[in-house]
């Protein structure tokens, strides 16, 4: 008899785990035991996958047939009513769009949410807002996570002094010019094949549990080690130690070089993220239209289950590809990083907070646990922080990911030009690497961030800043230009 199919093997094929993959390893067990060769076995099995209409009554594939269709069609489930009244949640700040509240609002209208707040730099997003944390009972809501799934800070350290900017500021640029992409589209933000990054997650496992994952594996490879588009940044900066951090072995008082980074999991995440949103909102007709965005996913079920998976994959990429810039920045920089800090967001959690267990979205907020720390940035050309978690329960310990802006976009592209952006940076000593960058990312499009830390000193205490001096980002030219065509990204 011919060796068995394995499940690893259908699972390069692009079929599901789950009992769809035992519907056809029974399938194909009865094939071989009538000595059919495994090529004509794993043939038959996708032929069936692809056209499982067909099988429905065959005697052999019907079981199988009925559950791919199944699975190609899923069910809808019971309606669940709106709350009348929001749960209670915190605000922290005062300085917010109507739209962002309104929004938070919304959230804790949903009869999963169990627990919300609103951080200092919150401002209005896709469904829940920038800076909205919203615990919930075993469920997660694709666009309260966010379509840059585990967008994240990444700080290196280094034993040389700032100083090492001035004598040696064309190496540094050069480090910083040449070892990562920004933008979006086959000549922006990815690497072209001779260039290509490598790292080991590019080959786990997990990318061939899900035909979705599958699909995105090719952009995986082009994109490790990018840094994307809008608000991401890579910079040299200079770290002024507050007080003694012996979990870095950093001494009040000291000042060191560092490299910090700000990006996410690119096109990955946002595929993820609209794919599972579809779902989520095909399975929950019932929605009023302002709580179509905040569609939720049982996690029991199979598609909260497949976005659960994919949602780690995407932060492990997002991860892997701030490790890959940090490795190759610092190797063309002739330094070795003496420590680093990394902390994400856009991202859910299982967690206990009050005695039960919660799906706690951080979207936009950095998890701020007693004793936790994170790198909140400022804007190009204004301080950030090293903080130290103080773990305030009514934020399902969580504090701001940033500045925050006080208006959209395009309002600030309307009000502030590049003269002014260029003059705020020369008068801090900033050198911005590409003056083209969008001014919609000018330090005047953000909220104060020292007015913001000082918003939430129950939060977390500041126990490190770090000053820009070397920027790099997106171009605003390149923003959403693919293929030579101007699709401009709003």
């Amino acid at each position: 008899m011919t060796k068995k199919l394995t499940g690893k093997e259908l699972l390069a094929e692009g079929w599901p785990p789950g009992p769809i993959m035992g519907a056809a390893l029974e399938a194909a067990e009865t094939l071989l035991a009538d000595n059919l060769d495994r090529g004509e076995v794993l043939a038959r099995l996708n032929g069936v996958r692809l056209a499982p209409a067909q099988f429905r009554s065959d005697p052999l594939f019907g079981v199988l047939a009925q559950r791919l269709i199944e699975l190609e069609q899923p069910k809808a489930t019971p309606a669940a009513s709106i709350r009348e009244t929001p749960i209670p949640f915190r605000v922290w700040g005062t300085d917010f769009e109507p739209q962002t509240l309104q929004q938070l609002e919304n959230a804790a209208r949903l009869p999963v949410s169990q627990a919300a707040a609103l951080m200092p730099d919150g401002h209005p997003g896709y469904g829940l807002p920038i800076g909205g944390v919203l615990g919930t009972e075993n469920s997660v809501i694709p666009y309260g996570v966010g379509v840059d799934i585990a967008c994240r800070m990444r700080m290196s350290i280094y034993d040389e002094p700032p100083s090492l900017l001035n004598a040696q500021g064309d190496r540094l640029r050069k480090a910083l010019l040449f070892n990562t992409r920004f933008g979006l589209g086959e000549r922006d933000g990815e690497w072209d094949p001779r260039n290509r990054r490598d790292h080991p997650l590019l080959d786990d496992p997990r990318w061939h549990e899900l035909s979705l994952l599958r699909h995105l594996h090719d952009k995986a490879v082009r994109q490790m080690g990018t840094s994307g588009t809008s608000n991401h940044f890579a910079e040299w900066a200079a770290l002024n130690v507050l007080e003694d951090i012996p979990q870095l072995g950093l001494q009040a008082g000291d000042t060191r070089l560092c490299f910090v980074t700000h990006s996410g999991s690119r096109g990955i995440g946002a595929t993820i993220a609209q794919e599972y949103t579809r779902i989520a909102k095909d399975l929950r007709p019932e929605l009023p239209k302002q709580f179509h965005e905040l569609a939720w996913l049982d996690l029991e079920s199979e598609a909260g289950q497949e976005y659960w998976l994919a949602m780690h994959v995407a932060g492990d990429f997002a991860s892997a590809c701030h490790q890959m810039i940090h490795q190759t920045v610092s190797a063309a920089a002739g330094l070795q990083p003496a420590a680093f800090v990394e902390n994400h967001h856009n991202f859910a959690w299982e967690e206990t907070h009050g005695g039960k267990t919660l799906i706690v979205h951080r979207k936009g907020a950095t998890p701020a646990a007693a004793g936790e720390l994170g790198v909140v940035p400022g804007t190009m050309a204004d301080k950030g922080y090293l903080v130290l978690g103080l773990g305030n329960e009514d934020s399902l310990d969580s504090s701001s990911h940033g500045a925050g802006r006080p208006r959209s976009r395009t309002a600030s592209k309307q009000m502030i030009t590049r003269h002014q952006r260029d003059a705020y940076l020369k008068q801090r000593g900033v050198e911005l690497l590409n003056p083209d960058a969008g001014v919609d990312e000018s330090p005047q499009a953000y909220k104060n961030p020292a007015e913001v830390m000082a918003q939430q000193t129950d939060l977390v205490r500041p126990i490190a800043t770090f000053q820009p001096l070397m920027v790099m980002m997106a171009s605003d030219e390149k923003f959403g230009k693919k293929k030579g065509k101007d699709t401009k990204r709003r």
